[in-house]
């Protein structure tokens, strides 16, 4: 059965996306100790002993809803040094959700995030024909909040008490989104970012 979304390779100089697998469990255990990203309490990163279960998890969205997750390596050392994926599948509707996003602590606030950015929201947009791909994040996450909007997305609205935490607290939702006609100056203004 052919998919909206079939597995893909992305790349480019700072950045290469590829399908995760299983075979990612021990670099992206690293990649999460690389800052303890898991103790940060708005974000959903796996801590090491939960590799499994959070590649697990994102398999199984990729099997049973469209989704498409990504270890995300740095080209040049080769590490997996993040996970990223596409989700919210809505192929009616030609719609998607990039997110589940996290970057080991040495490459945060890098041109890997902004390349690979450019490099899904590509894809996206002028591969799979989306007429919006949506960012969420929790409203506390304010260095997420700032980093979306300088991508240069929209924020939509919050949802308020839109999921329960893994410490049982609900969480507002900030939503974002980029629409079809806004991805050329989108393009352009990330690809001004990369050459600067």
């Amino acid at each position: 059965m052919s998919r909206w979304i079939e597995p893909v390779t992305l790349g480019g100089e700072h950045v290469k996306l590829v399908p995760l697998t299983l075979d990612h469990e021990a670099a992206l255990a690293a990649a999460a100790a690389d800052g303890e990203l898991w103790k940060l309490w708005y974000t959903s990163v796996p801590a090491p002993a939960a590799t499994r279960g959070y590649i697990d998890a994102a398999v199984d969205m990729r099997e049973r809803l469209g989704a498409h997750p990504f270890a995300v390596i740095d080209p040049k050392t080769g590490d997996v040094v993040g996970s990223t994926r596409y989700f919210n599948v809505d192929e009616t509707n030609r719609r998607l959700e990039i997110g589940h996003i996290w970057y080991a602590k040495r490459v945060q606030r890098t041109a890997l995030n902004t390349e690979a950015k450019l490099l899904l929201l590509g894809h996206a947009f002028e591969k799979l024909n989306a007429i919006a791909v949506e960012f969420r994040t929790h409203f506390m996450n304010h260095q997420s909040c700032t980093a979306i909007a300088r991508l240069g997305a929209k924020q939509d609205d919050i949802l308020r008490n839109h999921q329960v935490g893994r410490d049982g607290a609900y969480r507002d939702t900030v939503v974002f989104s980029i629409i079809e006609s806004e991805w050329p100056a989108v393009r352009t203004h990330l690809k001004y970012q990369l050459d600067r």
